[in-house]
């Protein structure tokens, strides 16, 4: 009984996709029933019902129109996302830098004039304690 599983199991990996066209069109041009499809094959009914889901995904994938070759090769959503990802970080840590830089451009700036103005209000009050 063994025996008879394994084999059955063998037949039904080793179905290329010429067969398994076959048999799904023989099923939707009713040239023959599942059932016979199934006995013919040795294959259970969910093999058959797995076969025909997939052919029409295929067959609704290929009818859709195609993306232009101009505006480059069609990335995958998650592909997409991830990139806009990379992009948006990229961007916000060089906007990031610059808006940094700025800052410390104009604290430096605060600083300097900080500092000359207390160098000259040191400056004039030792000229008032010197004209006395």
């Amino acid at each position: 009984m063994e025996k008879i599983k394994s084999e059955k199991k063998r037949q039904m990996l080793n179905y290329g996709a010429m067969e398994k066209c076959r048999a799904v069109l023989s099923i939707w041009t009713e040239r023959r029933r599942p059932s016979e499809v199934c006995r013919e094959l040795t294959i259970p009914w969910m093999v058959i019902a797995q076969w025909q889901k997939r052919a029409m995904e295929g067959m609704l994938q290929a009818l859709e129109p195609r993306v232009r070759l101009e505006k480059g090769p069609a990335l995958s959503p998650r592909l997409q996302a991830m990139l806009e990802k990379k992009r948006l970080t990229i961007l916000t840590s060089t906007a990031q830098g610059k808006l940094e830089k700025m800052l410390s451009k104009a604290q430096d700036a605060r600083k300097t004039e900080a500092s000359s103005k207390d160098q000259k209000s040191s400056s004039e009050s030792l000229r008032k304690t010197e004209k006395p």
